[in-house]
């Protein structure tokens, strides 16, 4: 055991396509590695024509019967689940680890921020039960919950577990048969996940996964079978995936990027506020659409600044840091990092000539430090453009109306922090902020069900949210019935 809590894997992971009960494998198998090592980790089987074609078949054979089971026994089998995923939560952890280069304590957070949202979908057998309202004499309405059919979700590499259960357990309890197709980088966490549904006593058909690369997701998108599409990346993906899906008729969800922004007033309690803003733009290394990537400081924050690089300096990469993705994210963040310091910031912190080393074995991973740049200004590339790594950028100004007008500006909207220990300040702040996600005190404002995920503006392509009570509205229609059963003798224009 190393300083990671990792080992690992002895033979490579192998990654198929579930159709039914059956995994399946096609001649297109494509290798990736593990960010750790940059050595082999999982074997991919790309899902071919026949087998896009056999498995929604399968998932619309399986819709016809499980979207007439009653919630209560659906419930029943998600609760199964969550004990499953509970029993195997180290094994699971460890290969969304392994796989997406996060901490394995991360990666347990995120298995458990996704049981919680199984939570919430097995409590929709009580909290969801219609509605029946007595309008006029002798005149009812009601409304009822009705699945859609087969649904597709399409999940990113960051988060290979939390991500998939944002949809999965909210999407069939209201009675559709769900397609995954997850990032090919982390292919191998949804089968775990795929195999504990089917343990759990999921009917076969009802739970799909679907691997493969843009190619695949064109096929699906565009299906005639495919009746909704959730989609989690990157902003132009989003984008392309919702004008693509929308084009075909299909109701559609697409979660982008951001450009988080905290703002910081002096009075900002100092403890909270540091490990607050480090917490928050190291985090996953970056790699996830709330972290906070631009630091505004309102006035004389210099204390809070020295704060933040003391903290930061002092992370062990591998236990209290993970690492990126790719070589071409590392390659990619080097060249934001040079293009700050040409544009004119100071880099207060780089990442790159850090003395910190991983741990064994775990040298040749994809590693870059905590990296914090200076004396930015609005209009550079690290200021504007979601860099997606444990880069900080800081601005400084001098009211708050001014870093509300910065976030403002932004074309994004998931997240806006402020750290204050003014009533009115936090007040202000969140009353007036364009993004869709506000902490108070708190660098990485994920609500918690049943208040649901979703920012605004290029952070979102479609209405409503992807958890939560508006993800039950997602994944199912209301039908509404009015009914009359006898003649009234005092009639009004609704009798």
């Amino acid at each position: 055991m190393n300083e990671t809590g990792l080992l690992p894997p002895k033979s490579p992971f192998e990654a198929r396509n579930l159709c039914g009960d059956s995994w399946l494998e096609s001649t297109n198998t494509v290798s990736t590695t593990s960010p750790y090592t940059n050595s082999l980790l999982c074997r991919v089987s790309y899902a071919d024509h026949k087998i896009i074609e056999q498995t929604i078949d399968e998932a619309q054979k399986a819709f016809t019967v499980w979207s007439r089971t009653p919630i209560k026994e659906r419930s029943s089998i998600l609760l199964r689940f969550r004990e499953l995923l509970l029993r195997d939560i180290d094994s699971i952890s460890s290969s969304a680890s392994l796989e997406s280069g996060k901490t394995l304590a991360e990666a347990r957070a995120e298995v458990l921020k996704g049981i919680e949202v199984l939570e919430f979908a097995t409590s929709l057998e009580n909290s969801d039960t219609g509605g029946l309202l007595e309008v006029s004499r002798g005149v009812t309405c009601e409304y009822r919950r009705e699945a859609l059919g087969v649904v597709l979700g399409i999940t990113p590499f960051n988060f290979p577990a939390m991500v998939p259960m944002w949809m999965i357990p909210i999407a069939i309890a209201v009675g559709n048969s769900l397609i995954l197709k997850p990032s090919e980088k982390v292919a191998y966490t949804p089968c775990l996940l795929g195999e504990l549904l089917l343990e759990a006593g999921l009917p076969p058909g009802v739970f799909s996964i679907l691997h493969g690369d843009k190619a695949v997701v064109e096929r699906l998108i565009t299906h005639p079978g495919i009746s909704a599409v959730g989609f989690v990346g990157s902003t132009p993906a989003a984008q392309a995936v919702y004008q693509q899906a929308t084009l075909h008729e299909k109701r559609a969800l697409c979660l982008g990027g951001a450009k988080n922004h905290i703002i910081v007033v002096p009075d900002g309690p100092h403890d909270i506020t540091v490990d607050g803003i480090v917490a928050s733009y190291t985090g996953c290394a970056g790699q996830r659409c709330m972290a906070a990537s631009v630091l505004v400081c309102v006035g004389d924050c210099d204390s809070i600044v020295q704060g933040v690089l003391a903290r930061s300096t002092q992370l062990r990469l591998g236990a209290d840091m993970g690492c990126l993705i790719s070589n071409a994210a590392i390659t990619r963040l080097h060249t934001a990092l040079d293009t700050a310091r040409k544009q004119g910031a100071t880099l207060l912190l780089d990442g790159r000539n850090t003395p910190a080393t991983p741990p064994p074995p775990f040298q040749d991973g994809n590693w870059l430090a905590p990296s914090i740049i200076d004396n930015v200004t609005p209009d550079m590339e690290c200021a504007q453009e979601e860099l997606f790594g444990p880069i900080l950028s800081i601005i400084r100004v001098n009211t708050v109306d001014e870093a509300l007008a910065l976030e403002a500006k932004s074309p994004y909207g998931n997240a806006l922090s402020v750290f204050t220990s003014s009533g009115d300040v936090a007040r202000y702040v969140s009353n007036n902020a364009t993004a869709g996600m506000v902490g108070i005190n708190i660098g990485v404002p994920v609500p918690r069900e049943p208040f649901s995920f979703g920012g605004t503006k290029r952070s979102k392509f479609g209405s409503g949210d992807i958890t939560g009570n508006a993800g039950v509205d997602f994944w199912s229609n209301k039908k509404k019935i009015t009914t009359k059963w006898s003649v009234q003798s005092d009639k009004n224009w609704m009798s």
